[in-house]
C-alpha cells in the first residue's frame, strides 16, 4: 500500500468509525448564499473558501478528512454544486425581474442540502450517495417603479414561477439529464517505443 493510502486510511479510519458508532454525527447541512444589487443582472456568491480562492480548488470535506477549508482554501464539491445553484437562480430571478419590469434593490439566495457522509465514505451501504434534499430561499428588497406602482403578490408568483422554469442548473437537477460516465487510464508501467498501454471503462448512469 502506498504511503499516501495508508495515511488517507488512517486519517478516515477514525472518521468512520464515529459514524458507525453515531450516525447522527454523519449528517450534514450544506449551504450557498449569494447577494443581489440593482447594479447589474448578477449574483455574487459569499459564502466559505470560494470568496477567497479564484482558482476554486476541490477537496475532500472535512467530514471526509479533509483540511479545514479556511485554511486549506480547498471546496467541498458539493459546496459547488450549490454555489452554482445560487448563482443561476439568482442571475435568473434579475433577469427575470429586468423583462416583467420589477425593481430589485437588493436580495439574498440561499440554498442548503442535506447529506449523509455515511453513504460516500462506504460506511453504510443503505445510506444515500448524494445530496437528498435541497432548500432554496429568496429574500428580495424590491424598488420603487417609475410610475410609482406597487409590485403585486401576482407579480411575485410569476417571478418565482418564472425563475424556476428557466433555471438551467435547477432544471438540470429537477429533470435528471442522460449522463455517461468515461475513465481513461494510461501509463503505470515501463512502456516499449512507441506503444502507449491504455485502461478504459465506460457506463451510462
Amino acid at each position: 500500500m502506498s504511503t499516501a493510502a495508508q495515511a488517507l486510511r488512517e486519517k478516515q479510519a477514525p472518521i468512520k468509525a464515529n459514524y458507525r458508532s453515531d450516525p447522527s454525527s454523519a449528517f450534514v447541512t450544506l449551504k450557498s448564499t449569494g447577494n443581489l444589487d440593482s447594479s447589474s443582472i448578477t449574483c455574487k456568491l459569499s459564502t466559505g473558501a470560494a470568496v477567497k480562492e479564484a482558482s476554486r480548488t476541490a477537496g475532500l470535506h472535512p467530514k471526509a478528512g479533509g483540511d479545514d477549508p479556511s485554511i486549506s482554501g480547498e471546496l467541498c464539491s458539493g459546496d459547488m454544486l450549490l454555489d452554482a445553484l445560487v448563482a443561476c437562480a439568482g442571475v435568473t430571478l434579475k433577469a427575470v425581474a429586468t423583462a416583467l419590469g420589477i425593481p430589485i434593490l437588493s436580495g439574498t439566495v440561499t440554498a442548503e442540502g442535506d447529506l449523509d457522509f455515511r453513504g460516500t465514505m462506504g460506511v453504510e451501504k443503505t445510506a444515500p450517495v448524494g445530496i437528498t434534499g435541497i432548500r432554496m430561499g429568496f429574500d428580495v428588497v424590491f424598488g420603487e417603479r417609475e410610475d410609482k406602482g406597487h409590485v403585486t403578490e401576482d407579480e411575485v408568483a410569476s417571478l418565482g414561477k418564472l425563475t424556476e422554469r428557466y433555471c438551467v442548473v435547477l432544471q438540470t437537477l429537477v429533470n435528471k439529464p442522460e449522463i455517461s460516465v468515461r475513465v481513461v487510464g494510461r501509463g503505470g508501467e515501463k512502456e516499449r517505443e512507441g506503444v502507449q498501454r491504455e485502461l478504459s471503462w465506460g457506463h451510462k448512469a
